[in-house]
């Protein structure tokens, strides 16, 4: 006698409450669903997944003219789509399991540490690719925070760069740095039963305007051995873009390394006027003997002016050449690099995969942006049902200056 229920189906349903339960880091950015695969049955392999660029709108100084901008939202393709998944085998005595009345013991015992390994290999990989792309950093190198001063330096560039004060701010700390911050704040954190996500792992509290969540996959970053210098004569900057040459005098500086420039100070979105700091810059791409890729990019003039003089003028691309560079933290050293971020500054994007073999041996189901897909087959010579749960999804950092690294 045929199941009433799909096992596929009941699967899918369950892998994803746990999921949602997991992730830590995915759950507090910005989730999108990619229905661009469901007319031709799923994501095949050489498809680039979309995700949604933010809207940016500019001022028009004057009442006469008017400078009309479009509110059609604008996309960009996520060339590496990467597809994880977890698999499992069950004998004949564990399938009897799988009934909706007995998921959730079934969901113990194999679901619950399968999906935890998944989500936590995926999380890990996504932190350290967000991470490596924010180019604000605060703390002092070596020094873990026990106050507020790290979080208020944090809050204040993320103010500085317009993140919304919506809600929708976190602190993402590994075990260590938050047990010593949480236990000299204590009396500072709200009740956890009275945040909205008070069923994400992780969560600790909300203070400083942000929730705080403790998460032991956060990035730890080394530097390369050669940390100290100045940009080259010709560092061969343009307006709109994102290269400096240093190479002549500091030789391949690790991916994911901050520093600022001498002179390049940092400039408010919208006023163009010049902040006490400078600008800092994280190292995105490098090769030995040539310049370095950068973010943010680099933009001298217009709209999207992020650099200024100390006296708010608009810089030269001749500002750029042999300036001292300063990175942060010194030579060959590893520092732990937890966030402080608005939710939008980070994306994480799935899409549908193809069924197969038919909806009784695969199911798909989404929530909340995840896509999963649970696929079983059997292997009559052992008396096994073959089980795997998969995930297609890409990342997408589209607002880095909505994050901050708090160097450990």
């Amino acid at each position: 006698m045929a199941n009433a229920f799909n096992i596929p189906d009941l699967l899918a349903r369950e892998a994803l409450k746990v999921a949602h339960e997991k992730s830590v880091f995915i759950g507090t950015v910005d989730r999108q669903y990619d229905e661009s695969f469901k007319s031709k049955g799923g994501w095949k392999p050489g498809d680039q997944l979309r995700v949604a660029n933010p809207n940016m709108y500019t001022r028009t100084r004057g009442s006469r003219v008017m400078d009309v901008q479009d509110q059609a939202e604008s996309s960009q393709t996520i060339t590496v789509a990467t597809q994880d998944h977890v698999d499992m085998r069950f004998n004949s005595a564990e399938l009897a399991l799988i009934t909706p009345d007995s998921i959730g013991d079934f969901s113990d015992r194999y679901l619950v540490p399968a999906m935890s390994a998944l989500i936590s290999g995926i999380e890990g990989d996504f932190i350290s690719y967000a991470t490596k792309r924010v180019f604000n950093s605060v703390g002092t190198p070596g020094t873990p925070p026990s106050d507020l001063a790290a979080i208020g330096a944090a809050r204040a560039k993320l103010n500085q760069n317009l993140a919304p004060k919506d809600g929708n701010r976190f602190v993402m700390l590994d075990s260590v740095t938050s047990g010593g911050l949480v236990n000299g704040l204590k009396g500072l954190f709200q009740d956890s039963t009275q945040i909205k996500e008070q069923y994400r792992e992780g969560m600790l509290g909300r203070t400083g305007g942000a929730d705080f969540y403790e998460n032991e996959r956060m990035y730890a970053h080394t530097n390369s051995s050669d940390v100290t210098g100045s940009t080259d004569a010709a560092a061969g900057v343009t307006d709109g873009g994102a290269t400096i040459d240093m190479h002549t005098l500091i030789a391949s500086p690790a991916v994911g390394s901050v520093f600022t420039v001498d002179g390049v100070y940092a400039c408010h979105p919208e006023t163009k006027q010049a902040y006490s700091h400078l600008q800092q810059f994280t190292v995105i791409t490098t090769s030995a003997g040539s310049a370095i890729t950068v973010s943010p990019t680099i933009y001298l003039t217009g709209p999207r002016q992020n650099v200024a003089s100390s006296a708010s003028a608009q810089l030269a691309t001749t500002a750029f050449n042999a300036q001292v560079v300063t990175f942060v933290g010194n030579a060959s050293t590893t520092y732990l690099q937890n966030l402080m971020y608005h939710k939008e500054a980070f994306q994480f994007i799935t899409a549908d995969l193809p069924l197969m073999g038919g909806s009784h041996n695969c199911a798909r189901r989404v929530q909340d942006g995840l896509s999963l897909r649970v696929w079983f087959d059997g292997d009559i010579r052992n008396d096994e049902l073959l089980c795997r749960i998969d995930i297609l999804y890409g990342m997408a950092t589209l607002r880095p200056e909505w994050a901050v690294r708090l160097t450990n």
